[in-house]
């Protein structure tokens, strides 16, 4: 059975899905940006600043599903400009210390034109 998880912690979904699903005792997040939450504006004018967001917002979802940053599996990271790297994974270490597997790739443009997305799966 399909749990779906919302939090007002976490920008709501800005289109037709949900903010995380939960799958047995698995927890699937939809990928979060550096929109914060109390005020739905992008938070941060450069990777740290947004990295930093984007981690508050996964962080917010991890806890509505009943789980933590110990306990993720794999993350997806997009970054709108691979030069953002270094910094980015300074910014990212400090929260997924448990070293998950994961993806990074560079794309073309983010949602509201956003520096970086995360998704994550994590055991419940």
């Amino acid at each position: 059975m399909l749990q779906k998880i919302s939090t007002d912690k976490a920008p709501a979904a800005i289109g037709p899905y949900s903010q995380g699903i939960v799958l047995g005792n698995i927890f699937f997040a939809s990928g979060q940006i550096a929109i914060n939450p109390a005020t739905g504006e992008i938070e941060g004018e450069d990777i740290v600043a947004q990295a930093q967001q984007v981690m508050k917002n996964i962080g917010a979802l991890l806890e509505a599903a009943g789980t933590d940053y110990t306990r993720v599996v794999k993350t997806t990271c997009f970054l709108a400009d691979m030069g953002d790297f270094a910094a980015f994974n300074e910014v990212y270490a400090r929260y997924f210390t448990e070293n998950p597997a994961r993806s990074c790739v560079a794309v073309k443009t983010l949602p509201k034109n956003v520096l970086c997305e995360v998704e994550v799966i994590a055991e419940c």
